[in-house]
């Protein structure tokens, strides 16, 4: 599988037995938006820019307004673009209903967010906002599926120089009936992930390396798709344009 061959195929779907995922794209320093579905409840997962317009075209008004649950896997402007977006368009709809936004403990960018928006709109917000800090822990229940969080090894520039840092990011793996998802969200190579894509019915994984970056940011296509082989089916995702 080369690099031209996984670009411009956006979007991905795959659905088996009322359990599914959509990726309306996963484009590296741009955005990221999927959506999962186990019967009639929907789960958002790294809601980048466009995320609400993507919903939009995707979901009836009723649907979106019935979503609870967010999980965020890192930080980085690509994944978590739209969060700001969501939660004003539910302010405007009057959702009444709360949300869950699951995120690594240590993603300042999601506490930012939340108050920064809680300050802007103070008490005309209708509707509860739950920041569920997690690490590397059970699962979690949500959205009729259970959830399990696991490390995942992601690095970062520094800006006052060029040494890179560790991100804090996670992965999931959603659960439904007897059906498993996998996703890595940016991660290199590493031995937590493997151990939870093997015997997935899905893998989502992401292919971002580029030529000169250090070890510990991203994964090749080849590395990417060698992990993903021992799932039932993957996708490589995150492939530099």
């Amino acid at each position: 599988m080369t690099k031209k061959q996984l670009l411009s195929q956006y979007p991905l779907n795959w659905k088996n037995k009322g359990f599914g995922i959509k990726i309306f794209c996963s484009i590296p320093k741009i955005a990221t938006g999927i959506l999962i579905t186990a019967d009639k409840n929907l789960v958002l997962v790294d809601p980048g820019d466009g995320i609400l317009r993507d919903l939009n075209r995707e979901i009836t008004p009723a649907q979106l307004l019935s979503i609870s649950d967010i999980f965020i896997t890192h930080g980085h402007h690509d994944h978590v673009g739209g969060v700001w977006a969501l939660l004003t368009y539910w302010r405007v709809v009057r959702k009444l209903s709360p949300v869950n936004i699951y995120y690594p403990e240590g993603c300042v960018e999601i506490e930012s967010i939340y108050s920064a928006f809680s300050k802007v709109y103070s008490n005309t917000i209708s509707y509860r906002i739950n920041l569920r800090k997690i690490g590397n822990s059970r699962k979690i229940k949500a959205s009729g599926m259970e959830v399990k969080p696991f490390p995942v090894l992601h690095r970062e520039y520094e800006l006052s120089d060029d040494r890179n840092v560790n991100v804090p990011a996670l992965g999931y793996k959603f659960y439904f009936t007897d059906m498993s998802i996998c996703y890595g969200g940016d991660s290199a190579r590493c031995e937590p992930l493997e151990k939870m894509v093997k015997g997935s019915d899905l893998a989502v994984l992401e292919a971002g390396f580029e030529e000169g970056e250090p070890e510990g940011m991203h994964m090749s296509v080849s590395e990417a798709a060698e992990i993903g082989k021992t799932a039932k089916n993957f996708f490589l995702v995150h492939v530099p344009q």
